[in-house]
């Protein structure tokens, strides 16, 4: 790579704050939240614009889409422009589109909406490569997994609030309220969020040009970008087709009570400070190979024994405790890689993640309509099965 593009490495300070940490967390969660409200509401929204179990699908899906275009096209700009800056820009663009999309009953709306509500709540992957930069190395893994575990709960407490929210107010009272958040999120990081230099100073072109420049010379960095795309495509496959599996004739849940599936998952994403810690002491390798195993066992169960309650809890904890185990562990082994490149890393590596998840969200709904539970549990083995695979040689 020329180096006359890339300028000094700023010197991280010796500790980051943990009020600083929290703030980083919180923002996480409350943001990545955008492109999963959606989930639970998928049966409201149907019987709302009189669409089909396939037709809604594509709504989680094209959200997924945009997170990823988010990913590829908007974070590696975190190593060229001030990241404050940049993080703001973004929340105000995504606040738009949920209004959008909260005032709409149109379908082609709702989906344009849903592609930029995705692109533009992709600012999480600026902070977390910002929080490992302020990070000394030793805690590196520790404070990573901390801010980690805002946007996994996040993500999982997202479903059971929208859940709530979708069977009392409407689904779209829900994205009106999405749009609110962001606008106390921005308060909160327009005040607290320090400046951040950025060290890259070429064009945009050589910027995204030097993406595959990674992905070429670091083979550490292919691997953990690939056993994330199926691990992840697992993952998104379970949770786009469990509303439709718990309202189903075995349950009959309504979205509030499915929503709360998103809150036993949250048991799970409490190893993601966990996995941090044994990435600092042990390595990343052994966390990742035990995540993929308990995500295996996780799809087993619930595939064998769907029709009991408590092994579908079982399940789901387990499903999100292997998720979380492997996705901090390769995280922070790529953050270790090139810390001038910490956001094109990143958007190497979670590019790949939710490539991941709109694949799964889409065979998800194939394997559903195809062969319904049991097909989905066994798209879920098998996708993990192909990651765990890939690591059989370490890197």
């Amino acid at each position: 790579m020329n180096t006359k593009m890339q300028a000094t490495v700023e010197r991280p300070p010796q500790a980051i704050a943990p009020s600083l940490v929290w703030i980083m967390a919180v923002t996480c969660g409350v943001v990545v939240a955008n492109i999963y409200y959606n989930q639970p509401l998928l049966q409201s929204i149907a019987s709302s614009l009189s669409l089909s179990e396939k037709a809604v699908g594509w709504i989680a899906t094209i959200t997924q889409v945009g997170y990823t275009l988010g990913l590829l096209f908007m974070v590696p700009l975190g190593d060229k422009f001030e990241r404050k800056r940049l993080i703001l820009l973004m929340l105000t663009g995504a606040t738009v589109f949920l209004l959008i999309a909260g005032f709409t009953l149109s379908y082609p709306i709702l989906l344009i909406a849903s592609l930029f509500i995705g692109i533009f709540s992709s600012v999480p992957q600026l902070l977390l490569p910002m929080a490992a930069h302020l990070a000394p190395d030793e805690s590196r893994g520790k404070v990573v997994g901390k801010v980690m575990s805002g946007l996994l709960i996040g993500i999982l407490l997202s479903r059971t609030v929208s859940g709530y929210v979708g069977a009392h107010f409407g689904w779209q009272t829900m994205f009106l309220a999405g749009g609110g958040l962001m606008l106390v999120i921005m308060a909160l990081l327009y005040t607290r969020l320090p400046d951040s230099q950025p060290t890259y100073t070429g064009t945009y072109g050589s910027l995204m040009k030097s993406l595959w420049t990674l992905v070429r010379t670091l083979p550490p960095l292919r691997q953990a970008a690939a056993t994330s795309l199926f691990q992840f495509g697992a993952f998104s496959a379970f949770w786009t087709t469990l509303v439709f599996f718990l309202e189903g004739p075995d349950y009959q849940f309504k979205s509030d009570i499915v929503g709360l599936f998103g809150l036993i998952g949250a048991v799970g994403a409490l190893a993601a400070p966990l996995a941090g810690r044994s990435a600092d002491k042990r390595g990343p390798r052994p966390t990742i190979l035990a995540g993929m195993a308990v995500g295996i066992v996780a799809f087993a169960l619930m595939g064998i024994l769907s029709k009991s309650l408590l092994v579908v809890i079982l399940g789901v904890i387990l499903l999100d405790m292997g998720q979380q185990l492997t996705h901090i562990s390769n995280q922070t082994k790529v953050f270790a890689l090139k810390p001038e490149a910490r956001s094109r890393l990143n958007t190497v590596y979670m590019s790949s993640a939710f490539a991941g998840g709109s694949l799964g969200s889409f065979l998800g709904m194939m394997a559903w309509t195809s062969g319904q539970w049991p097909a989905v549990c066994l798209l879920g083995i098998i996708l993990i099965s192909i990651g765990l695979f890939l690591n059989r040689k370490a890197n």
